[in-house]
């Protein structure tokens, strides 16, 4: 057993618990220690010696769970710079070499998808974010805004095909690419300008 699962036993907690409730055993633990230390004889011995390496242990876990943290952000920096400098292939393969894939990393990969143009895959792993972490704004935006792209997509695909009274407006939704370390302004301007094209040719063919 390595020091890091022997500190989880001594809290009561495995490696999957969260910040809270780590500290919540430990408090729990602590209360009782505290006040066993004083009874006689042995156990109160027995308690001063639990509650030694009770904080040795919540130490020791919160620093390691800190300094984890801080390389998986700074992993996930790297794949984010991959995606912004249009390597897309470099980001997957970076972001294949995480072990542990909680809401960051599901992120990430609704926005690689998102650059492959796989964008129904994009959007489940936004909703995975999601369902990990609820209340997090940037991927709650990323998702209503990549969902008005999809409702506007389906609806030039039908205008385009001669079904439904679908009138383009090119004002009413924002392209997650800013969010989601997307193209720039005049890429996304180009696009609509192009679509207004094929749209209005459509219209004058009717």
């Amino acid at each position: 057993m390595n020091d890091l699962q022997r500190y989880y036993d001594i809290i009561g907690c495995d490696s999957n618990a969260s910040d809270d409730e780590l500290y919540s055993a430990y408090l729990a633990l602590r209360t009782r220690y505290q006040n066993d230390r004083f009874l006689e004889g042995e156990a109160g011995n027995l308690a001063a010696k639990k509650l030694t390496e009770l904080n040795e242990a919540y130490a020791y876990i919160s620093d390691y769970r800190k300094d984890n943290a801080s390389g998986r952000r700074a992993s996930f920096d790297t794949v984010d710079a991959f995606i912004r400098a249009g390597k897309i292939n470099e980001a997957q393969h970076a972001l294949d070499q995480f072990d542990e894939r909680g809401a960051e990393w599901h992120y990430l990969q609704s926005v690689i998808f998102y650059k492959k143009n796989w964008i129904n895959e994009s959007k489940k792993q936004l909703e995975i974010a999601m369902q990990i972490e609820p209340g997090n704004e940037k991927y709650k935006n990323s998702y209503d805004k990549l969902c008005k792209q999809i409702n506007f997509n389906e609806n030039a695909s039908r205008q385009n095909s001669g079904g439904g009274s679908y009138t383009h407006t090119s004002g009413r939704y924002e392209e997650p690419t800013e969010m989601m370390g997307g193209d720039s302004c005049a890429d996304f301007c180009c696009r609509m300008a192009i679509c207004n094209i094929l749209l209005n040719c459509c219209c004058n063919c009717r």
